[in-house]
This record gives structure tokens, sequence and C-alpha cells, in this order.
């Protein structure tokens, strides 16, 4: 557990991003290093299968994971008043919702799993190979919602390393189990899915057993679980709109996906390898604005509200160095990285087309992100929910459409960014109003 109320604001905010940063980097690796495997060693076809199976798990995950991020800063803000029996209240309420989610969810979405991709016009041919591993994957989503409580949790409390731990040999048991169902078991895309199932599982039972012997405040107990509707319902205020922002993102990418797979198996492998680099590339943004919500939500915990300003300039100032490097690094080996998934040509052509178009603007995204971290931090999700559904629904999604018809696949890749600027504009207008400073759960 780490005390952000006190000490340098961008030496604290630092060294809780890293943790998480590689964390996420190495949880990332998960569909990388699937996509690496299918890519090299299916075929493009199941390549595409996985791309656009993504957008459906996200959507189905984005809700449930979007209210697990109110519960964090729910506790984050009780830490920081002190408040440890409110803290344990609301885990154990956290863990109960995340049971009963899991279950539902997985349900539903085996269920409707190939309507879902009829209704984004999947090629016929990729249906079938989409289909099982979609359906594995979610059949196995309790453990991704498990452990992905577990590390919001911490990080309320300021320890964003346990979770590295237990993610780096989760990872390394996936790559393992990756190359053993596929290249020695034949088991295909089913092998893929059912390696990422058997490693999530296994960073999640691990850190059960750890924390139940060694936490202090932590105990994962069914018998002795107890739900605080009071609790709850403050983590739905303020993990709703996140959520239901998360949900329309989704809704978003599958709405995407389905203007992308207007233009075949190469457009649609060469998206999924993007998409999967974007996803590594965006981690920085992402974890340096997970780190400052904590921050913030411990410190107007702490009623230390002169800290939020100063952590605010600092994260940003870390994250666009990061940024800057990262784009770097895509415009100038984006070719190399892309042939690291496949040998098709036409595929690698295109992937690279995305990768300098939007590479270009991680720093865009990634000022966003801060900015709607701070909001977060303080328990205000509200407009930085209409700020995105905005920038997503109204401007990206109709741009992509209207230039997909005038220039191509291209005109898909320039509404990403043409939408991010559109986001960090009205973030800031929002941020230097300074409303979000009254949304305090404490």
């Amino acid at each position: 557990m780490k005390d952000l109320t006190k000490g340098k604001e961008s030496s604290l905010i630092l060294k809780f991003a890293m943790p998480m940063l590689l964390g996420n980097v190495f949880q990332q690796l998960y569909n990388v290093v699937d996509s690496v495997v299918v890519g090299n060693f299916i075929g493009k076809e199941a390549l595409a299968a996985v791309g656009s199976s993504f957008p459906i798990i996200f959507a189905f995950l984005s809700l449930i994971i979007g209210i697990a991020t109110g519960s964090t800063i729910v506790i984050a803000q009780y830490f920081g008043a002190k408040d440890i029996e409110k803290v344990k209240r609301t885990i154990n309420t956290l863990f109960i919702f995340l049971i009963i989610a899991s279950i539902t969810v997985s349900i539903i979405s085996i269920y409707f799993s190939e309507d879902l991709f009829r209704l984004l016009k999947l090629p016929d041919e990729i249906i079938p190979q989409a289909k099982i591993y979609f359906n594995i994957f979610m059949g196995g989503i309790l453990f991704s919602f498990g452990f992905n409580g577990i590390s919001a949790i911490l990080r309320g409390l300021g320890d964003s390393k346990t979770p590295l731990y237990f993610l780096i040999i989760s990872t390394l048991v996936n790559i393992v189990l990756d190359l053993l169902f596929v290249l020695v078991f034949k088991w295909g895309i089913a092998g893929v899915a059912i390696a990422t199932v058997i490693s999530q599982c296994g960073a999640f039972v691990s850190a059960v057993i750890y924390l139940n012997r060694t936490h202090k405040i932590i105990r994962f107990s069914i018998k002795n679980l107890t739900f605080d509707r009071d609790i709850f319902f403050k983590s739905i205020r303020i993990g709703l709109p996140t959520g239901i922002q998360q949900t329309f993102v989704a809704v978003g990418m599958m709405a995407l996906i389905s203007i992308v797979n207007r233009f075949g198996t190469n457009v649609i492998a060469a998206y999924s390898v993007a998409t999967r680099i974007d996803s590594l590339a965006s981690m920085p943004a992402m974890n340096f604005s997970a780190a400052l919500s904590t921050f913030v939500g411990q410190n107007i915990g702490a009623k230390k509200i002169d800290r939020v300003r100063s952590g605010f300039l600092a994260t940003l100032k870390m994250s666009s160095i990061l940024s800057v490097i990262v784009s770097a690094v895509v415009l100038i080996f984006g070719d190399f990285i892309v042939r690291l998934f496949t040998t098709d040509p036409e595929v690698i052509r295109i992937g690279k087309e995305y990768l300098v178009i939007v590479g270009a603007f991680y720093i865009v995204f990634s000022s966003m992100f801060v900015i709607a971290g701070v909001m977060r931090g303080a328990g205000d999700t509200l407009i930085p929910m209409f700020i995105s559904l905005i920038a997503l629904w109204v401007i990206r999604i109709p741009v992509a459409w209207v230039l997909s018809r005038e220039i191509g696949e291209a005109g898909i890749w320039w509404a990403i960014p043409i939408g991010w600027s559109v986001g960090i504009i009205l973030s800031y207008i929002y941020y230097k109003t300074g409303n979000w400073k009254k949304k305090s759960v404490i």
C-alpha cells in the first residue's frame, strides 16, 4: 500500500505508474502473442478472426471494468481519509458484483456470438474461426474479471507492483502454451484461445492465494463476502459513466470494424495487426492517467486539493515525453513491427499505412487521457463520458464513413486522430472550468 498524499508529486506518480505500465504491457502481450502465433502459423484468415473478435470482447468487458474503476476511486478516497473499514466493505462489494457480472456476460456473449459477427458484416469464411476463438475466450471471462478486479483494488490502495509480478508469469505461460497448443498439438485458433484462458486463470488464482496469505486488508473468501448497497451505488455513480463511455467506445470500435470489413480480408488482417501495436503504444498514456486518478482520489480524500494541479502538470509532461518517443519508434520501425505478425506483403503495406497516420498523433491521445484522469480521480466521470461520445460518434465514425468512400481504407485511419483532436479540445475546456473539484465521494 502506498500513501500518495505526501512527497514530491512527479516522483510518486512516476513510481506508481511504471509498474502499472509494465503490467499492462504484459497484459496486452496476451493479444499480441496470440496474433503473432496466429498470423505466422495459422494464416491471415485466422488473424482477421482474432482481430474481429476483439472489439466485441472489449464491448462486453467495458461496462463491468468501468464500474470496477469506480470502485478504485472509492477505495482511493476512503484510503486517503484513513477509513479502512469502508475500504474493506468496498472490496467485498466489488468481488460480489464481478462474480455475478462475469457469469451473466459469459452466457449472453456466447449465445449471441454468431449473430454479432454477422451484424458486423464479417466475411463468411472468417466467422467459424472467429466464433471458436470468441466463445472459448468468453467462457473463461470470470478469470479476466477477477484479476482485473484485484488489480483495481490494489491500485486504489496505492499498490501497482503486485499485479505486475503475476502478469509477467502469466504472459510467459501464455507464450509457452500458445506455441505448444498450435505447433505441437495442432489445435489451431482454439489452442490460442485455450492458452489465454489458462494463463488468465493462473494469474487470478495465484493472486488470490498470495493476497489471502500476505495482505493486511484484502481477504478473498466466498463465505465471508458482504454486499454494501450504499458503497455499491457510490461506485456505480462514479464507475457507470466510465463503463458506459468505454462500452460506447467498444461499440464504436465495432462500427469501425464494420466499415473496415467492407474492404476484405487483407484490410481486416492489417487492421488487426495495427490495432495490436496501437494498444501497446497507447499504454503509457492510459497508465499515467490511471496513476493520476489514484493520486487525485487520495489527495482529494485527504483534502489536499493544491497537490492535484501539480500532479496533473507533472503527469502531462511525463506522458507527453513518452508519447513522442513511442511515436518515433512506430514511425521509424512500423514496417519491421508489422512483419513480425505476417509475411503477406499487402497486409504489411496496409498495416504500415495505419501506423504512419495514427502513430504521429499519440501525443494528442496522451494529453486527452491525462486530463480525463484528473476528472475521474475527483469522481467526475459524467462529462468525460459525453466528451468521449462526441469525439467518437459525432466525429470519428461519420468521418471514417465519409473518408473511406473518398480515399479508401486510409480515410478510416485519418478519422482516428481527428476524433482525438476534438476530444482534447473539449476536455481541456471542461478542466479549466474547475467544476470537477465539486464531485468528491467523501
